[in-house]
């Protein structure tokens, strides 16, 4: 129950109802004008997709009101409550699907309880990680093989094992709760989760063959689990305020003031910096980032969550009137903090090579505020730097451009993502027959 979970779940409802079949999309009181806000244009289209709307357990397990999205939880003792109440709601779904006994459930990873239930009414359950093929092996072979475990530091480089191509990482880019067994509510989910996906039927990946083959058949073939790629998923939005104001949280720049700043630049000369709804970065870590952008002397628009307070502290003196294009609410990571960030950020700087990497080496929490600054400003000013303007600019550039074309041939009709899901629906559909 993320912005960056949440998101891409729509949209696959959206495509799955252009394929034809009745797509129905659950969700809670906080969360549903965002949902019915994003189907909108699909039923206007006459694509069969509804909105159902279910209860969140906050009072239950203690947490406020409407505290129903994992960014509002900003405690760790909050993090607990909110994991505590997912688990809750499956008396609702239950009732759901013995009304409705769809072909099949499609569930976040982080609702492992869901494949018992589906189970229950024989109804096959999907997984969505929100993550792609190669993450996905990535993340397998850690958790299969614990290579983490078998070196003497934290700082002491170790090597995938059963992996297509050499990657290294350290053991302090491995999060904390595979290196230490500690109960809590998300290790008792990811424990569950890892169980369940064995016993599930399969999992949908928002990605497109064509970007990662090697590891997609290496999921499949090597670690057994069958898969469908069917993305990338937001293709399905073609219209201006799909894209925008249907998407994520509203940003408190104007859409059109923005539009006529990015107008009056020169092609390829804005950087866009995000770092999505979950990260939390304390206030010298944000200080750092502000004199990096400044020191590389580039354009950009930076968005940052807003704060309750009329002046954001961590601001360098002078920093709002010098730069034009900060803004607040739009989700996206730019440098690994958690989850499968490390594991991404290795598929796009040394297997794509279409991004430059800042130079984190600690995997964190999303709630951390005890961190200070672990990069500095020259990291950053030279990260930019060497991506708008260094010698392989122009290369990174255009692979970057080459893949956005292969990713918008495989969602179009005879396209690899568009046969898979095809084949996908069709399956679903003999197993009922």
């Amino acid at each position: 129950m993320a912005q960056g979970h949440s998101i891409p779940l729509i949209d696959m409802a959206k495509i799955f109802a252009s394929h034809g079949v009745k797509s129905t999309l659950i969700t809670t009181p906080l969360n549903a004008p965002l949902f019915s806000k994003a189907i909108q244009s699909s039923k206007e289209l006459g694509f069969e997709i509804e909105l159902i709307v279910i209860r969140f357990p906050t009072e239950e397990v203690g947490l406020p009101l409407g505290c129903e999205s994992s960014s509002l939880a900003t405690t760790n003792e909050m993090k607990e409550k909110f994991f505590r109440a997912t688990t809750l709601l499956q008396p609702q779904l239950e009732q759901i699907l013995d009304q409705q006994r769809p072909h099949c459930l499609l569930a976040d990873t982080l609702f492992p309880w869901t494949t018992d239930v589906a189970a229950k009414f024989g109804i096959p359950r999907l997984i969505f990680h929100g993550i792609g093929f190669f993450p996905l092996c990535a993340s397998l072979s850690v958790i299969l093989y614990e290579p983490h475990l078998k070196v003497s530091s934290d700082s002491e480089v170790f090597t995938l094992p059963n992996f297509p191509v050499e990657i290294k990482l350290t053991g302090s880019q491995i999060p904390a709760f595979l290196k230490k067994k500690v109960e809590t509510e998300f290790t008792k989910l990811f424990e569950a989760s890892k169980a369940c996906e064995e016993r599930s039927y399969g999992v949908i990946v928002n990605s497109f063959y064509e970007l990662e083959p090697v590891y997609a058949d290496h999921y499949r073939k090597v670690f057994g689990r069958k898969a469908w790629h069917i993305g990338p998923v937001s293709l399905c939005n073609k219209a201006a305020l799909d894209k925008a104001e249907m998407r994520g949280m509203e940003a408190s720049l104007d859409e059109h003031e923005c539009l006529n700043w990015l107008n009056s630049k020169k092609p390829n000369s804005v950087v866009y910096i995000c770092f999505g709804s979950m990260t939390n970065f304390t206030d010298p870590q944000l200080f750092e980032i502000a004199l990096g952008l400044d020191a590389s002397g580039m354009e950009f628009i930076w968005v940052v969550k807003k704060e309750k307070k009329e002046k954001e502290e961590w601001l360098p003196e002078g920093f709002e009137k010098r730069m034009e294009g900060i803004s607040s609410g739009v989700p996206m990571i730019t440098w690994p903090v958690s989850a499968g960030q490390f594991y991404n950020e290795k598929l796009l700087t040394e297997i794509l090579r279409i991004g430059v990497a800042v130079g984190v080496q600690q995997w964190a929490t999303f709630v951390d505020v005890k961190q200070e600054a672990s990069v500095k400003m020259e990291a950053i000013e030279k990260a930019v730097t060497e991506i708008m303007v260094g010698d392989e600019a122009e290369e990174i550039r255009s692979r970057a451009k080459a893949l956005r074309e292969m990713a918008r041939r495989a969602v179009e009709e005879g396209g690899s993502s568009f046969s898979d899901l095809t084949a996908l629906i069709e399956e679903l559909k003999s197993l009922r027959a």
